[in-house]
Parts: structure tokens; sequence; C-alpha cells
């Protein structure tokens, strides 16, 4: 006997299928983070060990590559989200100045939005005249910049938490090719392996999030990652570490 379920038709996100929420800036902080962090720190450790630096002097280096590129990444990531986030503040302003100023002509460009976007001249303004029933509200604002812009006022990312994401996960990027000097088994083999098994888990996880297949995504950062490290290692290697 077959059971009987009641789904609601009006809400498809309730039975049929759900998505990711891709509008926030974690995943992309997160991502390019930790993959800056692996690059750049493979490629240092690579162009100083190829230079013929002690283990020393490669962990010193790496170490401060680490330090100094999560605080760079921290401090630029909270720079553009807090720019982004007080430009959004500046449309609304400007839209709502807007709608007190005009609000016929408001009105008429957004029931042209809603014809472009298939509806008929007489469903448009109807649809129109119930939005702006009671007048400029945070609802005729938003409506207008989603349509007009293609932005949501009320999708403003945490800059803190952006700073935050990229300091850490630039971190956890960066400290793969210099684990091995941490833990006592450092040179530049061993380094460049430990580098190339963070490129391809995080080409692999970066892929399965974003729904691609994750072995052509580990290959393919794995290959780019690879570019940084030979050019580094030929730079190194022809500048070599001066000795006294």
């Amino acid at each position: 006997m077959s059971q009987h379920v009641t789904v609601d038709p009006a809400d498809p996100h309730t039975y049929d299928h759900t998505h990711a929420n891709v509008s926030g800036g974690w995943l992309r902080a997160s991502v390019f983070g930790a993959m800056d962090g692996l690059v750049s720190n493979i490629g240092l450790v690579t162009g100083i060990g190829a230079a013929g630096a002690s283990n020393h002097v490669v962990l010193l280096t790496g170490v401060s590559g680490l330090l100094s590129g999560a605080f760079s990444m921290a401090l630029g990531e909270f720079t553009s989200v807090r720019s982004q986030n007080e430009q959004l503040d500046k449309e609304v302003a400007v839209e709502i100045a807007a709608q007190r100023r005009n609000p016929a002509g408001e009105q008429a460009e957004l029931a042209h939005e809603f014809q472009q976007m298939g509806m008929s001249e007489q469903t448009a303004r109807q649809a129109v005249a119930e939005i702006h029933g009671s007048g400029v509200s945070t609802r005729t604002v938003h409506i207008h910049l989603t349509q007009e812009l293609g932005i949501d006022p009320d999708e403003r990312p945490s800059p803190v938490a952006a700073g935050m994401l990229s300091f850490l996960f630039f971190s956890m990027g960066a400290i793969v090719p210099i684990l091995p000097y941490l833990l006592g088994v450092g040179t530049l083999w061993t380094g460049l392996a430990a580098g190339c098994v963070g490129l391809l888990v995080a080409g692999g996880l970066a892929a399965k999030v974003s729904g691609r297949g994750w072995l052509r995504g580990a290959v393919r950062q794995l290959l780019l990652g690879m570019i940084a490290v030979g050019v580094t290692y030929i730079v190194g290697a022809l500048i070599g570490v001066e000795t006294a």
C-alpha cells in the first residue's frame, strides 16, 4: 500500500530540490585564501630551497610568508567587503530619494522591468500598484534595486568574518609546504611533496563544493600550481645563495 505524501506545490524547496547558498562571501574567501597561501608559500619554499638555503632559512622564509600573506589577505578582504557594503548603503539612499522625488517615474520604470521579464503591461502595472500601495518602504526599495541593479540589500557579508576567514584559510594553505620543516624532516623535495598534496586536496574540495568533478579540479589546481613552482625554482637556482 503506497503512502500519500502531501506537498506544497507553492514551495518546491520543501520536497523537490534545494540550492546551496552561493551569494555569501565565505566560499570565495576560504577557497581564494587557501589557494593563495598554498601557491605563494610553495613558491617561496621552492625558490629559497633551490637557491641552496639552509633548512632554517627556508623555514624562516615560509613562516614569514605565512604571516605577512595572511595579514595582507585579511586586511584586503576586510576593506573590500566593507567598501562593498558602504556602496550598497549609498545605492539604497539614492533609491529612497528617487522614489520620494519622482514616484510616478520610478513606478513606470519598475513596470517596464516587469514587462521585460515577460509580464503583460496590465499585469506589470497591477503588480507595481500593489508593491507601491503603501508608499516608499523597505520592500519597494529592495525590489527596485533587485530589478535595476541585480543586488539584494539584505545580502551584506560581514567584513570581520570575511577578513578572519581569509586569514585562517591562507594560513592553512601556507603552512602545508613548511610542515616537513616544522616536523624536522624538511628538504626541498619533502616540502614540494607536501605542497603538491595540498594543491590536489584543495583543488578537489573546491571542485566538489561547486558541483564539479573533484579529480579534474584537483589535477587542474596541481598543474597551475606547478607553473609557479617551476618559475621560482628556476629563478632560485640561477640566483643562488650568496656565501660569505
